[in-house]
């Protein structure tokens, strides 16, 4: 692959390309719990939070496909592996065992502020420090969105 020539430094793009990489494990982590409790959700509201995991699984999966995108377009390769993302995520993939709404809202909601922290920790220093502004607004966008669906999740659980 050609080394792109976008106005970023090699060393710049090496470490945007490293937080990238935590993102989209984190992101990955998400994608699959939320598969995993649309395929097990239990209860008496079964039918609309099985709909809404199906619509969050889905955002998700773009999500994530986009966040490596932007690895790709600075030059570096995704790292496809669950080991690799098992190493960087700052969440866990293991759950807490209960299938009913108020359990799986609550546990996604950790997971989505766990998200938020750390995107809000990293907007600026990919924009000051290593001069990507792009990549800077589109994690800020992706905090966005992590916002309003734990915004959501909170509501349900009030």
């Amino acid at each position: 692959m050609k080394t792109p020539n976008i106005g970023i430094s090699d060393e710049n793009r090496q470490a945007i390309a490293d937080q990238l990489s935590i993102v989209l494990a984190d992101e990955f982590v998400l994608y699959s719990k939320i598969l995993n409790f649309h395929w097990n959700i239990e209860g008496p509201d079964f039918h609309s939070v099985h709909l809404y995991l199906e619509t969050l699984y889905n955002e998700q999966q773009e999500v994530v496909d986009t966040v490596a995108e932007k690895i790709r377009m600075i030059g570096h390769y995704v790292s496809a592996s669950l080991e690799k993302y098992s190493e960087l995520t700052h969440l866990t993939e293991k759950t807490k065992g209960k299938n009913d709404s108020q359990s799986i809202f609550a546990e996604l909601l950790e997971d989505h502020e766990s998200i938020i922290i750390f995107l809000r920790e990293e907007i600026k220093p990919i924009a000051d420090k290593w001069k990507a502004d792009g990549i800077s607004d589109y994690l800020t966008g992706l905090m966005e969105q992590h916002e309003k669906t734990a915004w959501m999740l909170r509501s349900h659980l009030k």
